[in-house]
Formats: structure tokens, sequence, C-alpha cells
């Protein structure tokens, strides 16, 4: 509703202004990409080879955690600390996933028609050839390694896994040198994307812990840091 004020004035004609009620004013809309629209924009070279995600419709590129009040982030390289982790990580995980799985680092798995994440690490059933025509929709188990972008893995990383129906989700704390996991995915209105997960489970070096898909593998949260 818009409604009329009038300001005093010494003219005979007074100066009429308008204003908006608060609940009138609307955010503008977003343009959501689905994935073909994503593959196009790669196609034509829009990323420049820049590391980028879609999630939700929304693409992301590969940043550093910056002002959180603000909500931005900035774009940087991969730091040492970040590459490390990853493969320490993914090292750790292809001992324990021999068999029926296989690893694959920082590639994309499609969970849903406007999202593709790049998980830093996702153990997926079967074999590599096996999704040569088309990547996994699903993981046994997804891992993040977080260096700078903590606050991004727990928040919208973890519900956009939630909302996938990822069972197994852990996020390798580098700087704080402990291991969250999240498991049983959940409704949650509360988290950016509708979903979360009900349990979340934190780890120090000293801790030992089994994935979902390998209950019997014991794996030190040490040996997951670099």
């Amino acid at each position: 509703m818009m409604r009329q004020t009038t300001e005093p004035t010494k003219s005979d004609n007074p100066i009429v202004f308008f204003s908006y009620e608060e609940s009138d004013i609307e955010e503008p809309s977003k343009i959501k990409w689905t994935r073909e629209e994503y593959y196009r924009l790669s196609d034509l070279g829009f990323f420049n080879g820049k590391r980028v995600e879609l999630i939700e419709g929304e693409i992301f590129v590969k940043y550093t955690y910056s002002e959180f009040d603000e909500g931005e982030y900035e774009m940087s390289a991969m730091s040492s600390l970040h590459y490390a982790g990853v493969n320490v990580a993914a090292e750790v995980l292809r001992e324990v996933f021999k068999k029926k799985f296989f690893v694959a680092v920082q590639c994309p798995i499609n969970v849903g028609e406007d999202s593709e994440p790049e998980p830093d690490i996702a153990v997926i059933e079967g074999k590599v050839r096996d999704f040569k025509n088309a990547i996994p929709k699903t993981a046994a188990l997804v891992v993040e390694i977080s260096d700078s972008s903590l606050f991004f893995d727990q928040t919208r990383k973890a519900s956009l896994y939630a909302r996938a129906n990822i069972q197994d989700y852990w996020i390798v704390d580098v700087r704080n040198h402990r291991l969250e996991i999240y498991r049983r995915p959940i409704k949650d209105k509360t988290m950016f994307y509708g979903f979360g997960y009900a349990e979340r489970l934190i780890f120090n070096e000293k801790d030992t812990v089994s994935p979902l898909a390998k209950p019997d593998a014991k794996i030190k949260v040490a040996d997951l840091l670099p």
C-alpha cells in the first residue's frame, strides 16, 4: 500500500510526497541458472578457468571467506594448507575405500537441476568408468576441507548436501585441527535450502572415526589433517 503525505508549505499548491510502507518493498528477484545453462556459460568461456560451483541456481567462485556480517566473499587461489588437506585426506580415504568405491577429488556431483557442487572429496560407489556418460548423483561420503570457508561449509554446503540426502558429510577443519561429522538429513526451515542435519559431531585429533559406508574402518582424525 502506498500512502500520501503532505509537507507544510507557504505555497497554495502543497508539495505531495509518496512513501512506501516497508511491507511494500520487495527485494529484486535473482536470475537462477539451471545446470544446462551453467554448462553453456562454461562452454562460452564465461568463467575463464576459474573454479566455480552451481548451488541452488547461484554460481559461486571458489573464495576466501570475508566479512560474514556483510555476506561478502572474495576470490582467491587455493592455499597450500587447503591443497595439503585435500590430498592428505584423499590418500587416507583411498586406503579405506579400496573396493566397490572410488574417491573423487574436486569433481562435480549432480544433486539437482540447479545444483552441481564440487566437493573437495566425494566417495562414490562403483567404478570410475560407470560414470563416463553422466556424473554421479550421490555419494557415500562427502568431505570438505575447510581452510577459510568454514561458515560456508557449515551452512550452505551442509544444507545442500542434506537436501540431496547425503547421509555422511564431513568437514575437516584444518585451522582448528578437528573434524565435524554431519548425519541424519532432515527438513529444517532455518537452513538455507530447507534441509539440515539432525546430528553434528565434533572430534579432535586424538579421536578415531568410522564412515557410515565402512563402519569397520577406523580412521584417526590426526591422519586426515595435513
